[in-house]
């Protein structure tokens, strides 16, 4: 049996790209393998967010071809698609893609074998770049399963490279999102999370059709019990959305809404495109309609000039709000971004100490939302057996991680469970009812 083995780098977006090329590869006779060695091909999904992602991205190819000398090597998404020329002089890759025509990943190993010379299908991205056709209809390892609904980006946040590498916002017919949702439910998965660059940038694009109303339709599909949304930011957050969260039963009540910083002026440098004001009323409107709903967010630290000043702005409006737990990222200097040309650049060991502060707040934010639900029963989406703790693992519709002992095989079942207690690392534990 011929054998391929993927390695993905980076976000969601990356992991679902890898899925689908992988279900083309396995229609045409090949068997997904977790061998990192003596694979027949091995596939590289590289990030390039930060220049940590690239730099790691070219290690991973490497270390691929040292491992698996003998076969075919192919290098796809936003590395190979910023820096091709880096990745054609590495010797050993065979195949380069950049962010588009991965549906025709198995065309190109055939072409390889043909001439066994090395091709590159890395063009320039551009405005109206049709999305790119790839389907999943299952998944090997996750008990949810990530959605693919649009591509690109028309923010330029001054800190990030992926408009450059993604192109422009375009959605996904929604014909195919809703037709690939009912077949996820028919294979098993009680679970789907919508995801893409700029996920509820769908619909901006098309006429009369948003993302609140494919979010309606895929609530309808039968059989799903549960949709999530991977990110969205407050200015797409409409009533009609906060109505299905409060009264679906199938959309959750957890949403993931990037703040990146509670400075103002900070935000205006980020090139972000609201004000703390702004996002505060929002995020009370939210609550307000939907109690127990739980908001998480990210958070970018020493982006250039903050100042100390700036900080506390971030960090006091992060209490003010109440998250319910916080993604923390050091600002990491990306080349090509206006940012990186900034002065001010914040020392090293200025951001790690502020990641650490805030890190420390999300840890009191989060034992401080999951309290409120000690002694209630909430239904739990188990994930996954932890062997070396005789637990099993899920989580909660707004996002709380519960671990539960059963003498029953309970993995990828919905199960009532009553919290009993936060643990110190913020993993919540609870019994069967």
């Amino acid at each position: 049996m011929k054998t391929f083995h993927f390695i993905t780098l980076g976000c969601k977006v990356n992991s679902y790209e890898s899925e689908a090329m992988g279900q083309i590869l396995s229609k045409h006779g090949y068997e997904n393998s977790s061998s990192l060695k003596n694979n027949d091909l091995v596939i590289i999904n590289t990030c390039s967010v930060t220049q940590t992602g690239a730099a790691k991205s070219r290690k991973m190819i490497r270390r691929a071809i040292k491992n698996n000398p003998n076969a075919i090597c192919i290098v796809v998404g936003c590395y190979s698609q910023l820096e091709s020329d880096a990745v054609k002089d590495i010797e050993g890759v065979n195949i380069i893609l950049g962010t588009r025509n991965r549906e025709k990943i198995y065309d190109y190993i055939l072409e390889f074998k043909q001439n066994c010379e090395q091709i590159i299908d890395v063009s320039p991205t551009r405005i109206n770049d049709k999305f790119d056709y790839l389907s999943v209809t299952s998944y090997s390892e996750n008990t949810r399963a990530y959605l693919k609904i649009q591509d690109g980006c028309n923010n330029f946040c001054t800190y990030c490279i992926i408009p450059y590498t993604r192109g422009e916002m375009r959605s996904r017919n929604k014909d195919d999102v809703i037709n690939e949702a009912k077949a996820l439910v028919e294979n098993g998965f009680k679970e789907l999370v919508l995801t893409g660059i700029h996920t509820a940038g769908y619909g901006v694009d098309l006429n009369n059709y948003s993302f609140s109303d494919l979010v309606e339709d895929l609530s309808k599909v039968e059989g799903l019990k549960r949709l999530r949304i991977s990110s969205i930011e407050a200015s797409q957050i409409d009533d009609k959305l906060i109505r299905l969260i409060k009264e679906s039963g199938v959309v959750v009540n957890h949403l993931h809404i990037p703040l990146q910083s509670g400075c103002d002026s900070t935000l205006k440098r980020m090139n972000r495109k609201y004000n703390t004001a702004y996002y505060f009323n929002e995020i009370s409107k939210l609550k307000e309609a939907i109690m127990d709903i739980a908001i998480t967010t990210d958070v970018i630290v020493g982006f250039p000039g903050e100042t100390e000043e700036e900080f506390q702005q971030t960090y006091e409006f992060i209490k003010k709000v109440g998250f319910s737990s916080l993604h923390v990222f050091p600002y990491s200097r990306r080349n090509g971004t206006v940012a990186a040309r900034m002065p001010n650049q914040v020392e090293d060991i200025t951001k790690t100490n502020r990641v650490n502060e805030l890190i420390n707040l999300s840890n009191e934010l989060h034992k401080e939302y999951a309290s409120k639900f000690i002694n209630q029963t909430l239904g739990v989406l188990i994930e996954r057996f932890d062997e070396s703790k005789q637990l099993y693992y899920g989580h909660t519709t707004n996002y709380l991680k519960v671990g539960i002992k059963s003498e029953i095989n309970l993995h990828n079942q919905i199960v009532d469970v009553k919290l009993t207690k936060v643990n110190e690392d913020g993993t919540i534990l609870g019994v069967l009812v």
